[in-house]
């Protein structure tokens, strides 16, 4: 393959970046790119968004407001995506301008459910992983068409469902037909609950030369359909399984011919089979934990694949554990009024990395930080996560 010249940060005249999304990952890659010398311009409906607090530059418009495309296509040389909801219509609209990493067809996958299933099936010889069993639902009448083995199972929006959002597990036939229409008869998925023993996210990256990398596998626990923790290395996680989830996503994001940080979410099954269930096309939740152990993190990764400067290196200095921090840590059972958590007290255990997204109103279920452990033993790691939740009032 052609190796295109890179984008390199420059100080006169600047070499800007540009970012569809103002939220928390936005701010973090606002972060990673200034560090590496370039600046920062951001396209975010919300004029006080987390991205926007840093950027060097924010646009306030709608994502498919033609005026404002213009403007990010012009001031920056490459656009990338901080939110698989941005109109894939609208990455292809700056891509006539700009370098868009990923692409649009590739966000495009990622945000219908539906073609994402048929992408992991289609890549299943050369992935060898397959999604779980399921049926699309697109109107009522689809619901007699479904297998009985695909119940009880989890019915999910095919579009704009992310966090647990867009879901309701089902039990029967009249629980399937109950839940569709009280999601308004959008089209959906019903997949099949399977026997989980846990979940793995694989976090990958490959430039517009080809060039790929794969980070260590991290587990993670979810409660209430959001990430609680994510866990590198991942205890449950064995030699083979870690190589089969790294060689699956290696698969993926080359049959994707995708530039960027890709993270794909598999599931281990209680029999030891890997079942791929998502990706989302940016950096992700689970990789936070790069930020503070490893020697690239994925938000510097991102820069390097968009700007098309070599890949980072991808080691693990550290053991780790993430903490997801969400606005009900501001709460207590006593009153109603918002607090400011013991920040002070988290800070003095070792190796606590805290890392909070600038949102000024705390909501109970909204993401407002995290907080990674890092320590020379994963046991140590866990211990200071245990001791945080301890202060924070986190049921661990």
């Amino acid at each position: 393959m052609n190796k295109l010249p890179a984008f390199v940060p420059a100080a006169a005249p600047p070499t800007w970046l540009g970012v569809m999304g103002g939220g928390q990952l936005g701010r973090m890659f606002a972060h990673a790119a200034q560090a590496m010398g370039f600046k920062v311009a951001v396209l975010e409906p919300a004029a006080d968004c987390p991205a926007g607090q840093v950027a060097d530059e924010l646009i306030v418009a709608s994502y498919d407001d033609a005026a404002a495309l213009a403007a990010l296509a012009q001031r920056c040389v490459a656009v990338t995506t901080e939110f698989e909801n941005v109109p894939a219509d609208s990455l292809a609209l700056l891509a006539a301008r700009s370098f868009v990493a990923p692409s649009s067809a590739c966000v495009s996958i990622a945000q219908d459910r539906a073609a994402e299933k048929r992408f992991f099936v289609d890549c299943a010889p050369s992935s060898g992983v397959m999604p779980a069993p399921h049926h699309l639902i697109a109107c009522s009448a689809d619901i007699d068409a479904i297998a009985d083995h695909l119940l009880p199972g989890i019915l999910k929006t095919v579009r704009m469902g992310y966090d647990g959002k867009g879901q309701a597990r089902v039990a029967s036939r009249d629980e399937l037909r109950a839940a569709f229409a009280a999601g308004g008869g959008v089209p959906c998925l019903l997949e099949k609950m399977l026997p989980l023993a846990y979940e793995v996210s694989v976090l990958t990256a490959r430039g517009e030369d080809g060039e790929a990398v794969v980070y260590p596998i991290a587990e993670n626990v979810h409660r209430d359909g959001v990430l609680f923790t994510t866990t590198v290395p991942g205890p449950n996680v064995s030699a083979a399984h870690a190589l089969q989830a790294q060689d699956a996503a290696r698969a993926m994001i080359g049959r994707l011919g995708y530039v960027g940080v890709l993270c794909i979410e598999f599931f281990v099954l209680t029999d030891g089979r890997l079942v791929v269930n998502e990706m989302a096309p940016r950096p992700h939740n689970s990789g936070h934990y790069t930020m503070d152990a490893c020697i690239t993190s994925q938000f510097a990764q991102q820069v390097r694949a968009m700007a098309r400067l070599p890949l980072g290196d991808v080691r693990q200095h550290s053991p780790a554990v993430m903490l997801n921090i969400l606005g009900d840590v501001w709460f207590d059972d006593t009153s109603t009024a918002s607090r400011e958590p013991a920040w002070d007290q988290v800070l003095e255990l070792p190796g606590a990395c805290l890392h909070l997204y600038g949102k000024e109103a705390a909501r109970p279920g909204r993401k407002m930080g995290h907080i990674t452990f890092v320590a020379p033993t994963l046991a140590q790691a866990q211990a200071q996560l245990q001791a945080a939740c301890a202060i924070l009032g986190i049921a661990a």
